[in-house]
């Protein structure tokens, strides 16, 4: 774009809005898009105009509004959707309940072409419909067209942003200690799993209380899986205790275990398996102790239906400290993020 005084830009198109403020109105004067005509001219001076910035001619330059629109183009999200640009911005909002996904990568690498800002919720945060999921803008006023188009080269074929449903799950709890199967102490897990999985769509389809007993845990996990169970929770027995065995019977009945142990607390003991497509979790006993546990951080993406793998589940080491607020905040806080 190029400067000029407003009386040699006749014919020009202006590529910004020209504001006025009078009586207590605040707004556009006159578009961006708007050819200038002699007529204009008194009216620019007026509203302290003596300069407006034109298009020139084959600068392949894009204003702010434009790129916007363009960038939130090449990053469609399904379940959401973005805003008309506002202040050279668009927001992408959430219209479901679910997960958020971030290409954490590929976000880097678009916020290094220059003048491309793009900023988001953290990956794997939980969503619901309403939130404000990303932002998106340049910086100037206008910026290079090849800026954008580098983007959306970037983004072809690889999302940049992905927004996963919670799935209806059934779930299968089984707790395990001799103490509380012989009626020694009052359980106090099923309660609390039954409010963490309310949150989210589904049913629990039963709770089994084990001894400290491999074929009597593997026995109640199979009556759960022809129960119809699809999830399946273990809870008690998770240490390093020769009397802890939920993790023996987890592998007896087959599950394919990513990882015993995370570096998360709390929740350090935490177990995370597959019987086939089943997610299965082992959660240690701080789960009924503490408001919020790494069982809270890994909900989200057991009911989004994405896999656990052991690298990803290793990175919680980064956020993965709990700061034991006194008022709980998550998941607006720094655990788990992932």
């Amino acid at each position: 774009m190029k400067k000029l005084r407003v009386e040699d830009a006749i014919g020009q198109t202006l590529c910004h809005d020209l504001t006025e403020m009078r009586d207590g109105f605040k707004g556009p004067a006159f578009r961006r898009g708007h050819v200038i005509t002699e007529d204009d001219i008194p009216h620019m001076l007026d509203i302290g105009k003596r300069h407006v910035f034109v298009w020139e001619d084959d600068a392949r330059e894009i204003h702010e509004e434009d790129a916007a629109r363009r960038m939130a183009a090449m990053a469609p999200v399904e379940g959401a959707h973005y805003t008309e640009p506002s202040e050279g911005k668009v927001l992408l909002i959430a219209d479901t309940e679910g997960m958020l996904r971030v290409d954490v990568a590929l976000l880097r690498r678009i916020n290094l072409i220059g003048d491309l800002t793009i900023t988001t919720l953290p990956d794997h945060y939980p969503v619901k419909p309403g939130m404000r999921l990303a932002s998106m803008r340049i910086v100037p006023l206008v910026t290079g067209v090849e800026q954008i188009e580098k983007a959306e080269a970037m983004c072809a074929g690889h999302p940049l942003l992905r927004l996963l449903p919670y799935r209806a799950l059934k779930t299968g709890i089984i707790i395990t200690g001799s103490e509380i199967y012989h009626g020694r102490i009052q359980d106090k897990f099923e309660s609390v799993a039954r409010t963490k999985l309310a949150r989210y769509p589904g049913e629990v389809v039963g709770v089994r209380i084990c001894d400290d007993d491999t074929g009597m845990l593997v026995c109640a996990a199979r009556e759960l899986l022809d129960a119809g169970a699809d999830f399946l929770v273990f809870s008690g027995g998770m240490s390093v205790d020769p009397d802890d065995v939920t993790p023996s019977a987890i592998r007896q009945l087959g599950c394919e275990v990513v990882t015993h142990g995370v570096p998360s607390q709390p929740g350090n003991m935490t177990l995370m398996a597959y019987l086939g497509a089943i997610p299965v979790m082992g959660v240690p006993g701080a789960a009924v102790s503490l408001p919020t546990t790494i069982f809270d951080v890994m909900l989200p993406q057991v009911y989004a239906g994405e896999r656990f793998t052991h690298e990803e589940l290793t990175g919680l080491g980064n956020g993965g400290l709990c700061q034991m607020c006194q008022h709980c905040h998550f998941p607006n806080c720094t655990f788990g993020r992932y």
